[in-house]
């Protein structure tokens, strides 16, 4: 069986302790910080001092809630010049079909004719350059062998 330990003093007798040495910092009421009441997570009111309390909770800048447009007006004005130049597109071939229809419905010799100095003016530039014409002509012969290795031939 174990006995107890015997008993000892913390501090030597015959000493003076020195909590009785030193003179204690005495607070007044007047000197006394406030106390404010905090919530804390649970949502209950938590005593704290004023000086540990958090700041005020800053208010987010007003954001701008007006709706959008529902089509991007870019992509709208893109939208209507490529309308706009298939438009003029249009009335430009149209144009020119009623042309050639006239030329075309003309009678006799004077149609054929009319349709041939047309050709004839598409290729005047043409005509001009004569000369020998010159052509290339270069075979590649690739030949592909296993595990991605190939040969390549010109």
């Amino acid at each position: 069986m174990t006995l107890p330990e015997p008993y000892q003093q913390h501090t030597q007798v015959g000493q003076p302790l020195s909590t009785y040495t030193q003179p204690a910092h005495v607070e007044l009421y007047g000197e006394r910080e406030p106390i404010v009441y905090v919530p804390n997570a649970y949502g209950e009111l938590v005593p704290m001092r004023k000086s540990q309390a958090p700041g005020p909770m800053v208010t987010p800048q007003p954001r701008d809630l007006t709706p959008l447009p529902l089509i991007d007006p870019l992509a709208a004005r893109m939208v209507g010049a490529g309308i706009g130049a298939g438009a003029a597109g249009a009335g430009v071939g149209w144009g020119l079909g009623q042309a050639f229809a006239g030329i075309a419905t003309m009678g006799g010799a004077a149609g054929i004719a009319a349709i041939a100095l047309l050709l004839l003016a598409t290729k005047v530039p043409a005509l001009g350059r004569g000369g020998a014409t010159t052509s290339h002509h270069t075979e590649v012969h690739n030949h592909v062998r296993g595990f991605g290795r190939s040969t390549t031939n010109l």
